[in-house]
């Protein structure tokens, strides 16, 4: 069994979005070659990621799924190179068990699944290694999430899913130490639910569990601030602050650098209280 290499929690991370797509939402097609894509994981890198969370199928509303061996091309080449070149935690944003297995293989330290490890075979396939994983909830998947999506009680429906999903883990013995929680900010939810979420965040503390919130450029804040993609890095800032100072521990974001430099600023004040 390979080992892993875990980010420390302690404080929280930077986790750099690495899409190697054409039709991501955001970057599709800009990292959509090897060499391309190496060079930007190790730019994030450089500029303060502790985690890369590789990505070879879009999930963004409205997105087709791939084949296993396109995902697999996509991926694993990529992972390879990276594995050879850098020692930071290197996640792979996947729900097909086979690209779990054949990434544990070839040393990935994170599955990070959208599908909260609900396909058939997909617990048994990370259950005797050592990564970590980390469920995510969505309602519907990416081409029906956003077709008028309703919840009695939002922050309370996601976290019993969470929680249920946990246990299903659990059940088929893999340590509570290896799990990450993900509420799922834009899949299958209005701007209303993921306001929501985002104020009642606090309530996932419960869990005991890492909390990865990925809300990087999505259209929350487009619809926050009535802008397009490209301006909303400064939405997506003061979302990854306030989740930080509730409960956040795992920003997944595509503005590394400018994310890394929040984190610092709020450590600093935070340093400051407890002296």
């Amino acid at each position: 069994m390979l080992s892993t290499q875990q980010p420390d929690l302690s404080r929280p991370v930077v986790m750099g979005i690495l899409n190697i797509t054409p039709d991501s939402f955001s970057d599709g097609g800009r990292f959509f070659s090897v060499g391309r894509a190496v060079e930007a994981g190790l730019s994030m890198v450089d500029a303060g990621a502790q985690v890369l969370d590789l990505g070879g199928e879009s999930t963004r509303p409205g997105a087709e799924p791939v084949s296993l061996d396109e995902e697999l091309d996509r991926v694993m080449p990529v992972l390879e190179k990276l594995r050879a070149e850098t020692s930071v935690a290197l996640s792979v944003d996947t729900s097909k068990p086979d690209v779990m297995r054949a990434a544990i293989k070839a040393g990935a330290d994170v599955i990070n699944d959208v599908n909260a490890l609900e396909a058939e075979g997909a617990i048994s396939s990370v259950a005797n290694s050592n990564v970590s994983l980390c469920l995510m909830h969505k309602r519907g998947n990416p081409s029906t999430m956003q077709a008028n999506p309703q919840y009695e009680d939002v922050v309370q429906e996601v976290f019993n899913y969470l929680q249920e999903r946990i246990q299903a883990c659990v059940d088929q013995g893999i340590a509570l130490e290896r799990i990450w929680i993900d509420p799922g900010f834009g899949f299958g939810k209005t701007l209303k639910h993921n306001l929501q979420l985002m104020n009642r965040l606090a309530e996932f503390k419960k869990l005991e569990l890492p909390i990865l919130i990925g809300v990087s450029r999505k259209s929350m804040i487009g619809a926050i601030l009535d802008c397009e993609i490209d301006q909303r890095m400064v939405g997506g800032l003061a979302l990854a602050a306030w989740s930080v100072l509730h409960g956040g521990a795992i920003i997944r974001t595509h503005d590394v650098k400018p994310t890394v430099e929040v984190l610092k600023v709020l450590e600093a004040v935070s340093a400051h209280a407890r002296a």
